[in-house]
């Protein structure tokens, strides 16, 4: 069974940083693509940050790009996502996801993942 635990969000001051991490279990971690989305109260679940399984290839929302850096340690089974110069639109529960299907490239739709994490949150106090 496959399962993700993400970690790492609280409270910061705009211009301050944060990482989140993410542990996964169940399944051949190093073999899957991964993501990151953010929800906002009243808002739709959005994509943040995508990386591919073997971690050569990435992609960001617009809105991020800059400052938010998604990185893997296949030893660790774990996703991270570096987070700088955050702002309070960045105020969210951050959500870790991984695809059904191995040896993706990167996926930036929600409906491409199977795997979600319970989520952090993450608040950007102004």
């Amino acid at each position: 069974q496959v399962q993700l635990v993400e970690s790492g969000g609280g409270l910061v001051q705009a211009g301050g940083s944060l990482r989140l991490s993410c542990v996964a279990s169940g399944r051949t971690f190093s073999n899957y693509a991964m993501g990151w989305f953010r929800q906002a109260p009243g808002k739709e679940r959005e994509f943040v940050a995508a990386i591919s399984w073997g971690g050569r290839n990435t992609a960001y929302s617009p809105s991020v790009k800059g400052r938010l850096t998604i990185s893997r340690d296949n030893a660790a089974n774990t996703v991270y996502l570096q987070m700088n110069s955050l702002k309070p639109e960045d105020t969210a529960v951050y959500y870790c996801a991984g695809p059904s299907s191995p040896y993706s490239v990167v996926l930036q739709a929600p409906s491409t993942y199977e795997y979600w994490g319970q989520g952090t949150q993450v608040t950007v106090s102004s």
